[in-house]
């Protein structure tokens, strides 16, 4: 099974995306900047799918961690010259290292050959304001909260075709498709910027937990045909509205002004 698809990510997202209302001096961050690992996997056990799409989301997570310490580095530099790299782009390599071994693994123990990852661990950095590479999730054309790319590129999934919420045929994994968020957020001040990408972050996170379990739910049906909504759906819309009310949260908090109608993008989500 191919895994397809590689999106965008940034904390500073131009046009559509995350925008930084002006503060301090109005500088971008700069972004981490790391191989993508999706694009270079090929014929993935189906077995596998499951956890190596977890560990991909995994990747993408701290990609994001890292933008945001990264986003109040630039707000309030710190350290000397190498602090970037010995607090920030050096942790980040060696969670990948991680990661990156966990995917080998969960290939190999289903019989597949385990693919040699290893330098796609370390990372650079990007100019300022332009965005890091991420893997998403495997193309339904879903184009992710702010993350451009192909196939399903991130948070809110906003999907072409992804309708239904009944169980897919065996082996048929199905993919969650949700409202877009950082498309839909007005100017975020800089003092927020680091929190509203960590929910942002979480929201990705969410929807590969999702994705992994409609995977396992493929692999393995259980329960009536509402479970997908039940047991999937329904639940991960109520860990988006916790995230979006945060985003919100975060936002009102600096320049009073809490952006109450995005709780409203936390629904309706599906699965096909």
């Amino acid at each position: 099974m191919k895994l397809g698809g590689v999106g965008v990510l940034a904390v500073v997202l131009l046009g559509g995306g995350l925008t930084l209302a002006s503060a301090n001096d109005g500088a971008a961050p700069q972004t981490a900047n790391c191989p993508t690992v999706r694009d270079k996997l090929s014929n993935v056990p189906a077995a596998a799918v499951a956890g190596v799409e977890q560990e991909l989301a995994n990747l993408d997570k701290q990609i994001a961690e890292a933008n945001a310490r990264l986003a109040q580095q630039a707000a309030n530099p710190q350290g000397g010259p190498n602090f970037i790299q010995n607090a920030i782009l050096g942790p980040l390599a060696s969670k990948r290292t991680a990661a990156l071994d966990r995917i080998g693994i969960t290939i190999n123990r289903v019989g597949g050959q385990r693919p040699d990852l290893a330098s796609l661990a370390t990372c650079g950095l990007n100019a300022a304001g332009v965005p890091s590479a991420v893997n998403g999730n495997a193309g339904n054309g879903n184009a992710g909260n702010g993350n451009a790319g192909n196939g399903n590129a991130g948070n809110g999934n906003a999907g072409n075709g992804n309708t239904g919420n009944g169980n897919a045929g065996a082996g048929v994994a199905q993919r969650v498709s949700c409202p877009t968020v950082a498309d839909r957020l007005p100017a975020v001040p800089a003092q927020a910027a680091a929190e509203v990408q960590r929910e942002l972050a979480n929201l990705e996170s969410q929807i590969a937990d999702a994705n992994a379990r409609l995977g396992r739910q493929a692999a393995n049906p259980q329960g009536g045909p509402n479970f997908v909504r039940n047991a999937i759906i329904g639940p991960l819309e109520d860990r988006r509205v916790a995230a979006i009310n945060r985003i919100a949260t975060a936002i009102g908090r600096v320049d009073g002004n809490r952006p109450a109608d995005l709780v409203n993008l936390a629904r309706p989500c599906s699965a096909g």
